[in-house]
């Protein structure tokens, strides 16, 4: 039985979805205004695993994962650059995609844009003034009441008197109350727009995703997820505005303890690190997803994601990535050595299986879950199973790990410094000729040159193959 982490409650909880033949997570997805970094890599990551996860526990799962292509940030960018929005939320979205593929995530069952859902923004907007939620000010904007929904607050811990104006949030001379938030933004000059019955303008960023939300799935669903720092405002301000128009089906009870929320349980990773700071674009400390593939696999990368728990830190480093290339190297070792057989995967099918999915059970934990899989390529290296060798691949299969041919991922496990496969492979030509014109001296020299590169060869029936390492 599946539980997990509510960050709502703050406590772990059965799995018990709302209607079990139609399960649905949405998770926030990017602003495409550059190209994604690290931190977005474990957003994608990590729900691409609780998806897999959630399937393979027979879950009939729709999974959305939204993308922001109209705010500020976007409209800057693109004025900077001299473009359109258009041109720049396509090029973005597309890298996006690129990048993503590389880290083997699956593509989500539906991406709606902002700009596709304008009317039913608007549309909600006008009910939650209907329900004395929203006003409208003098200056076209609308807000949000903050003080007329009670339970605000209630997934971050925040208390409204703590939040000071002047501190965490903005003055602005056309609020009620320094703690509300916009919901339309009155057009400004130069800047897109669209037509509504307060003016010409643009929908705020907290908005939309309780519209597209609601337009795909209804006023309630089961997981809504994203990152540790969407928990608030974003994630605090979308209970508010989905609750806060519709109201019904927003009454949990998660163990006796009642929650007003239109989702039954969030699900929030936790940040990715460098030296002891939030990876961040404001901070300028993040690496982009294409410049870290460029010095390692594509599946290094999403190994060293999910080798640790979703909502713990995750500190990055060279280091940490050359471990964790070794690390995954060791399982593709024992995966070549023994290559596997078929394996009919299920939780009783022996006690690493059984072990597995205890560990992904409670809570996706990816870290006891990496353990069991060292622990059969152990095994599989002392008695050379070929059933545990496709245990193996299939349990890692399950976390998107394992699936390429073990020659190919430990060719090019080495580092940028090291000998390209290209030299290697022509090193190992120029040695077949020296053995096979018995110049042993020369094959002796060419076995050492590769030696020093840290380069193993082994001759066999079917050839000669290589690893690294």
């Amino acid at each position: 039985m599946l539980h997990l982490y509510n960050t709502l409650t703050r406590q772990k909880e059965k799995f018990e979805p709302l209607d079990p033949k139609n399960v649905r997570m949405y998770v926030c997805g990017m602003t495409v205004y550059d190209y994604c970094h690290l931190g977005h890599a474990r957003v994608l990551v990590v729900f691409d695993m609780i998806a897999r996860w959630l399937r393979q526990q027979g879950y009939p799962l729709t999974y959305v994962r939204n993308i922001t292509d109209i705010d500020d940030k976007i409209i800057a960018r693109a004025n900077e650059n001299g473009e359109t929005i258009q041109q720049l939320t396509a090029r973005f979205i597309q890298a996006m995609n690129e990048d993503s593929d590389a880290l083997g995530v699956l593509r989500p069952d539906v991406e709606p844009k902002a700009t596709e859902h304008i009317a039913q923004m608007i549309e909600m907007i006008e009910q939650l003034i209907a329900n004395g939620k929203a006003y409208a000010a003098e200056n076209g904007d609308v807000y949000y009441a903050v003080r007329e929904f009670a339970a605000y607050g209630q997934l971050s811990g925040k208390s409204l008197d703590d939040l000071r104006a002047g501190e965490r949030v903005e003055v602005d001379g056309y609020k009620r109350d320094p703690l509300d938030f916009v919901l339309w933004k009155a057009a400004k000059p130069e800047e897109p727009h669209w037509e509504s019955p307060w003016g010409n303008g643009r929908p705020g960023w907290h908005i939309e995703c309780s519209a597209m939300g609601d337009t795909l799935f209804g006023q309630t669903f089961d997981i809504h997820g994203g990152g540790a720092d969407l928990q608030f405002p974003h994630h605090e301000n979308e209970i508010a505005q989905s609750c806060g128009a519709h109201n019904s089906g927003c009454n949990h009870v998660h163990e006796s303890k009642p929650i007003q929320s239109h989702v039954k349980y969030w699900l929030h990773n936790g940040f990715i690190r460098v030296d002891n700071e939030k990876m961040s674009k404001s901070l300028g400390n993040f690496f982009t997803i294409r410049d870290v593939l460029k010095k390692y696999p594509a599946e290094v990368v999403r190994f060293f994601i999910l080798r640790a728990h979703y909502r713990s830190p995750l500190n990055y480093s060279d280091a940490h990535l050359d471990d964790a290339k070794n690390s995954l190297a060791r399982l593709y070792n024992a995966l070549q050595n023994t290559p596997p057989a078929e394996f009919a995967l299920s939780e009783n099918a022996n006690d690493y299986t059984r072990r597995f999915f205890a560990a992904m059970n409670d809570d996706f934990g990816t870290a006891e879950a990496m353990a069991v899989l060292f622990e059969i390529a152990n095994e599989i290296n002392k008695n050379q199973s070929a059933e545990l060798s496709g245990c193996l691949k299939t349990l890692g299969g399950v976390l998107g790990l394992l699936q390429q041919n073990p020659q190919t991922f430990l060719q090019m496990g080495g580092s940028e410094e090291g000998l390209s496969a290209d030299e290697i492979n022509d090193l190992i030509a120029q040695r077949k000729i020296a053995r096979e014109t018995k110049n042993w001296a020369e094959s002796d020299r060419i076995r050492d040159i590769l030696a020093e590169h840290k380069i193993t060869v082994r001759d066999g029936a079917d050839g000669t193959t290589w690893t690294r390492g």
